[in-house]
């Protein structure tokens, strides 16, 4: 392809896939610092308030794999144009004040954007120059983690003073921005026939549900009801009926022998358990902060001071996957997400123990995005570096299927633990409540360590195995 990409200029494709992945990334957290104000303004619990950011999350984890698999093939560009698009309708839903049953309808429609990054990635694979390809998948996967909370104080900004429905208009003006984008640059699909199996995609969607509502609704219908135990019984039949359908599929959802070549198993693993890790701090750091004095603990902060406190996290996250890239070409992949697990670890132990002052819970933000933005830079090259051309947007839509099913799980998991310490009578949970999130996601986190030091011990293992 020489210096130019298929199409077109490849700065300007460069700018426009990174602009949909973080962009997307962005409006599928959006919910994030706005938990509490929902709750209020919405008039729901803190439970039914979680499910603002769940859901988003949910309907990514079900469709990322449908829009991976149509992106390998000769409906890849109309695929990423009609995904900006959902996720534009989305945002005008959620930004109209009639009722949260629509506000949530919304939060859905958006999560159609978490598909946005594996298509991205199978984009620059395919149709950049040779010499920019790697570096802009680098990118990519940057972006993703710095996504997370870079538009976090602007929301909260908008939020204060403009009220909860202000930053879905001005997410919804950057999803136009990001259409017309996609519509003016994005280069003809690659003359190849991808087939999807929706019926797998049903059996996940439908396994998925159950087990989010089993953990959510546990506190009310009772871990021991006969409705919780259904759920989660339902749930695992499914998602087993899932697995083996995809495996005897001759054209699977997802390419579950993927995860034979060691680097695919290794970024998804380590993903699956960070996320799971890391994921209800920032959370629980929202309510938290926002939390009013009088109950005893929390700052009484109004949202912009949340959606700061959540700035670190993007920053740390850009800076340290800039050095990520460098030290794993020196050393191995794998090592740094080990290295990167430690960092985590402390920033689960810091919030755990310390949040007294709003320092350490900036400096517990930023130790997450250290950890983050290293990781999240070094799984998309994992990923690209051990599959073949074709299968890129399969794999790395599995890869983003396994960190949102990750982060689904997390944030109903947080909202959860804190219900649980909720008095009688009273409608915030005890401090007692973020402890023991605290002290979960730092058990889950020293397993994605274990599991990353397995890898890192892979390599050996294979020479001497006989």
């Amino acid at each position: 392809m020489g210096s130019e990409s298929r199409h077109g200029s490849p700065t300007l494709l460069v700018a426009v896939l990174v602009f949909l992945a973080v962009e997307s990334t962005a409006v599928a957290s959006l919910g994030t610092p706005l938990l509490p104000t929902i709750e209020k303004v919405e008039h729901v619990s803190l439970s039914a308030s979680q499910w603002g950011l769940t859901i988003t999350l949910l309907v990514g984890a079900v469709v990322t794999p449908v829009i991976g698999r149509l992106g390998d093939g000769s409906l890849r560009r109309i695929t990423t144009i009609g995904s900006v698009a959902v996720m534009l309708a989305g945002c005008l839903l959620s930004a109209l004040p009639i009722g949260f049953v629509v506000f949530l309808l919304g939060r859905a429609l958006q999560g159609v954007g978490f598909g946005l990054v594996p298509l991205a990635t199978a984009i620059a694979r395919d149709d950049l120059p040779v010499e920019r390809r790697r570096k802009t998948i680098v990118l990519i996967g940057i972006m993703t983690a710095a996504g997370i909370g870079v538009g976090y104080p602007l929301v909260g900004l908008l939020a204060q003073y403009l009220g909860l429905y202000a930053p879905f208009w001005f997410a919804a003006a950057l999803s136009a921005v990001a259409l017309v984008g996609a519509v003016a640059v994005l280069p003809e699909s690659p003359q190849r026939t991808a087939r999807v199996h929706f019926g797998a995609s049903v059996l996940l969607g439908f396994g998925l549900i159950g087990l989010l509502l089993a953990l959510a609704e546990g506190p009310s219908w009772g871990w021991a009801s006969a409705t919780t135990l259904s759920s989660a019984a339902v749930s695992a039949v499914l998602l087993a009926a899932w697995v083996a359908v995809e495996l005897r599929a001759r054209h699977p959802l997802i390419n579950l022998r993927l995860l034979k070549v060691r680097p695919v198993l290794a970024a998804n693993v380590t993903a699956f358990l960070v996320a799971i890790g890391f994921y209800p701090l920032q959370v629980l750091v929202v309510r938290f902060v926002q939390t009013p004095e009088r109950v005893g603990y929390g700052f009484g902060a109004p949202v912009l001071v949340a959606g700061l406190m959540l700035t670190p996290l993007s920053l740390a996250s850009f800076t340290a996957s800039k050095v990520a890239a460098r030290v794993a070409r020196r050393t191995s992949s794998e090592l740094v997400v080990a290295a990167s697990c430690i960092v985590l670890i402390a920033s689960a132990i810091l919030f755990l123990f310390e949040r007294s002052s709003y320092w350490q819970i900036v400096l517990t933000m930023a130790l997450i995005g250290v950890g983050v933005g290293c990781i999240y830079a070094i799984n998309p090259l994992q990923i690209t570096d051990g599959v073949p051309p074709e299968e890129t947007g399969s794999a790395m839509s599995f890869y983003q299927n396994v960190r949102t099913v990750a982060y689904s799980i997390a944030s109903v998991l947080s909202a959860t633990v804190l219900t649980l310490y909720i008095p009688r009578g009273r409608l915030f949970p005890a401090s007692a409540g973020y402890s023991a999130a605290a002290f979960v996601s730092s058990l889950v986190l020293i397993v994605a360590l274990i599991a990353s030091a397995c890898f890192v011990a892979w390599p050996r293992w294979r020479r001497h195995a006989p």
